[in-house]
């Protein structure tokens, strides 16, 4: 049986490879760079966004040098309604930064769909200040149709030194159902391009001579992550 949104999203998968090439090469080799000197990649992003950045942080397979910006004040745990006025105020992201320990060697990865919410264009421009190499996944296409909610007009695509473009039209849907635009994309390709970077770094890094601490599987036996959690405990908040 051939389901619509499937074919949708088989072909947006292959879309993210042709157009970012460029961009996934340098993400890329930000992140074997973090794995192989062991500094961390610390993630943001509000509401949806949010999603992933946790999809590299502390899970079995993946990368210990990441630290999730996670607060409550911008996720839909605490209110839908209430985080989405929360990440348009200015200001309030570097509330957040100062809760964390970020270092100018550090990558950081920003996350927004829209690209145009004071939190994540000021956390990108705080760590820009900061001297950080930014990565930003962000649909340009919806980017570039409505203007900033930054103070200082510019967008997220507009800051970062590598851009991903998520490939999702405005309104980030990639079905018409009747008069409805639905089948939301955004996530599962901003997770297809973080999990691409992260394996093609760790095939550098490993190559290079690194021994990349990865988290193993809670569920199985004879395993543990003890090792990891202390090395990684006072650079990472959430741990």
């Amino acid at each position: 049986m051939e389901f619509e949104y499937k074919q949708k999203v088989t072909a947006l998968f292959d879309e993210l490879v042709q157009i970012n090439e460029d961009s996934l090469k340098m993400a890329i080799d930000l992140f074997a760079e973090a794995i192989v000197e062991d500094h961390m990649i610390h993630t943001f992003g509000t509401g949806h966004s949010h999603m992933i950045g946790l999809e590299l942080f502390v899970r079995a397979g993946g990368l210990a040098n990441v630290n999730a910006i996670l607060d409550s004040t911008v996720m839909t745990a605490e209110g839908a309604r209430r985080s989405a006025e929360i990440e348009r105020i200015s200001g309030f992201s570097k509330v957040i930064w100062d809760q964390h320990k970020i270092h100018k060697s550090d990558v950081f990865l920003v996350v927004s769909n829209s690209g145009r919410n004071a939190m994540p264009i000021e956390m990108a421009e705080l760590a820009k200040a900061n001297g950080n190499k930014v990565i930003a996944i962000t649909s340009v296409a919806q980017s570039k149709k409505y203007p900033t909610r930054n103070s200082k007009h510019r967008k997220l695509y507009e800051i970062a030194d590598v851009v991903l473009d998520n490939a999702v039209p405005p309104g980030d849907g990639l079905l018409q159902i009747g008069n409805e635009l639905t089948g939301a994309a955004s996530t599962l390709s901003g997770c297809f391009l973080v999990n691409l970077v992260a394996t093609e770094a760790l095939k550098i890094a490993v190559k290079k001579g690194a021994k990349p601490g990865i988290y193993f599987s809670q569920n199985i036996d004879g395993v543990d992550n003890e090792t990891l959690y202390k090395r990684y405990e006072s650079r990472v908040k959430h741990l």
